[in-house]
């Protein structure tokens, strides 16, 4: 049964390349073309392939509602959380997630550092979005024009010296974040608190959320912080890939 349900399941990836015939299903997997059909009519039977008025097959529809309803209810949270824990455990720093929803980007998820110092910043609470490095990673990732809507729509309060001063400014940081694939926050909402963002993935290459590692400088300096970018990467791929369904080196 085993070897059954492999045959039948190495069709659908040659049908993602186009449609195929018997013959060509039968050859591509080594059997008698009476095997492949028996595979092909099952998978048919369930909506899973498509027989082409040319007599080749395709991906049937069936599949593609099942995959989207598959990501409709992923749960990034809940995927994400177990790798969170471990970046902090690994770190000491405080670690978050968060994700941007009707126009504002906002933590589901925060692991606190193990040192007495804690972060104002509150699960389901909206971050400061000029400044904050995860919120630069989700809205670099818009298409240009809404992008640029966005940022010309925002106010930019000075939290500090170097919070980011207007919606110029504000498109040149995402133009940098969009092209380096990674985005700080370096005393732009707190002076005493730095912070470094990487992005969580889609199987499409979508960004779908932002992680980051963020400390104060009395625990460690700007530098000290972005040395640990390589560990937030990580995690940040792994999360993605478990969200996507792809495997990762453990």
């Amino acid at each position: 049964m085993s070897q059954t349900v492999d045959r039948a399941l190495s069709i659908l990836p040659l049908l993602a390349e186009g449609p195929a015939g018997l013959e060509q299903v039968a050859t591509r997997l080594g059997v008698h073309k009476s095997t492949a059909m028996r595979l092909l009519r099952t998978l048919h039977e369930h909506g899973l392939v498509y027989r082409q008025e040319d007599q080749r097959y395709r991906l049937g529809a069936r599949l593609f509602a099942l995959a989207q309803e598959a990501v409709e209810n992923l749960d990034i949270r809940e995927i994400a959380h177990p790798h969170l824990v471990k970046l902090n455990e690994a770190t000491g720093h405080t670690v978050h997630l968060a994700v941007y929803e009707e126009k504002e980007v906002l933590y589901i998820d925060k692991v606190e550092s193990r040192y007495p110092v804690r972060m104002y910043s509150r699960i389901g609470k909206p971050v400061a979005i000029t400044v904050a490095a995860v919120a630069k990673l989700l809205l670099a990732d818009l298409p240009e024009p809404e992008r640029r809507a966005v940022a010309e729509r925002l106010d930019y309060p000075t939290y500090t010296p170097r919070s980011t001063p207007n919606a110029d400014a504000f498109l040149k940081e995402l133009a940098k974040v969009r092209e380096q694939g990674w985005a700080t926050d370096l005393g732009g909402h707190e002076e005493s608190i730095n912070c470094i963002g990487a992005p969580i993935r889609d199987a499409s290459g979508r960004t779908v959320a932002a992680a980051s590692l963020s400390a104060p400088n009395v625990v460690v300096s700007a530098d000290e912080l972005l040395a640990l970018f390589p560990q937030l990467r990580r995690t940040a791929e792994a999360i993605s890939d478990d969200y996507s369904g792809r495997t990762h080196p453990t």
